[in-house]
C-alpha cells in the first residue's frame, strides 16, 4: 500500500512539474529540454549591462551611466550584480582567519633553523616593493582590467610573506592589520547599507557609474574593490603572522 501511494504521490509531482514548468508555452519556468535561447540567458544580459531592461548597446570609452559602468565584466557580475555573494566570501575569510588566530596565535616570533643570508635579504627588499605596488594597482584598477580585492590583497600578503622568510627579527604590527581589517569591513557594510538607503536594495550601486572604460567610472565598485583589497591582504597577514608565531617561554 505504501508502495502504491508513493508512485501515485511521484506521478502527481511528475504531472505537475511537466505540464506546469517544463513543457512548452507561455510561462513556462523552464525551456524545453536541448532548446535554450542564449538571449534570454543571465549572463547575455551581464554582457549587455541590461539585467534591469535597459537595452543600449555598450560601447568602450563612449557609453556613459550604463547600468554597471565596469569594463570588466567579470568584476561587473562580481561586485556589482552578486556584490553581496563577495561580502559572504569575504566573511568566510575572517572566520577563518579568526579560528586561526584562535588556535596559533603566539607572542614571540618563531625561529628558523637556518638564518636568511644577506643575498635574501637584499632581493626580497626589491622584488617584495615591487609585489606591493603591483598589488595595490591590481584592486585599484579592477573595474578595469583583470584582477580586483582578492588576488590584489594576496599579493599583499605575499609580499609580507617574504618579508617574514627573509628576516627571522621581522613581525607585522598586528594590531594595526586588524584594525585595518576592521574598518576595511565595516566600510563595506555602511556602503551596503547606503545603498539599501538610496536605491531599496543593499549594495546598490548608488553611485554614477560615468563612462564605461575610463579610471573613475563604475560608481561603488572600485571603492569596494579597494575595501576587499585592504581586508584580504590584512587578513592573509595577520595568518601569516600567527603562523610564525609562537608562545612565549
Amino acid at each position: 500500500m505504501k508502495r502504491l501511494i508513493a508512485i501515485l504521490l511521484v506521478g502527481v509531482l511528475g504531472f505537475f512539474i511537466f505540464t506546469n514548468l517544463y513543457s512548452e508555452g507561455n510561462g513556462k519556468v523552464f525551456p524545453k529540454f536541448g532548446e535554450v535561447k542564449i538571449s534570454e540567458r543571465v549572463s547575455d544580459k551581464f554582457v549587455k549591462k541590461n539585467v534591469n531592461g535597459n537595452v543600449t548597446t555598450v560601447e568602450y570609452k563612449v557609453t556613459k551611466d550604463a547600468e554597471s559602468g565596469s569594463a570588466n565584466m567579470v568584476t561587473s557580475i562580481v561586485v556589482n550584480y552578486r556584490s553581496f555573494d563577495t561580502l559572504g566570501e569575504v566573511t568566510v575569510l575572517f572566520v577563518s582567519a579568526l579560528g586561526v588566530g584562535l588556535l596559533l596565535s603566539g607572542k614571540s616570533r618563531m625561529k628558523f633553523k637556518t638564518p636568511p643570508n644577506f643575498i635574501l635579504k637584499a632581493a626580497v627588499r626589491v622584488v617584495a616593493g615591487i609585489i606591493l605596488i603591483t598589488g595595490v594597482y591590481i584592486f585599484i584598477h579592477g573595474h578595469l582590467t583583470p584582477g580586483g580585492g582578492f588576488p590584489g590583497g594576496s599579493m599583499i600578503a605575499s609580499a609580507i610573506l617574504l618579508f617574514y622568510i627573509s628576516d627571522d627579527e621581522f613581525k607585522t604590527k598586528v594590531k594595526a592589520f586588524k584594525f585595518l581589517e576592521g574598518t576595511a569591513g565595516s566600510l563595506y557594510l555602511i556602503f551596503g547599507l547606503l545603498g539599501l538607503t538610496m536605491g531599496g536594495y543593499f549594495l546598490y550601486n548608488f553611485i554614477p557609474t560615468g563612462v564605461v572604460g575610463e579610471l573613475l567610472s563604475a560608481g561603488i565598485v572600485p571603492i569596494v574593490y579597494i575595501f576587499v583589497g585592504l581586508k584580504v591582504g590584512s587578513e592573509l597577514s595577520n595568518l601569516i603572522s600567527d603562523f610564525l608565531s609562537e608562545e612565549g617561554k
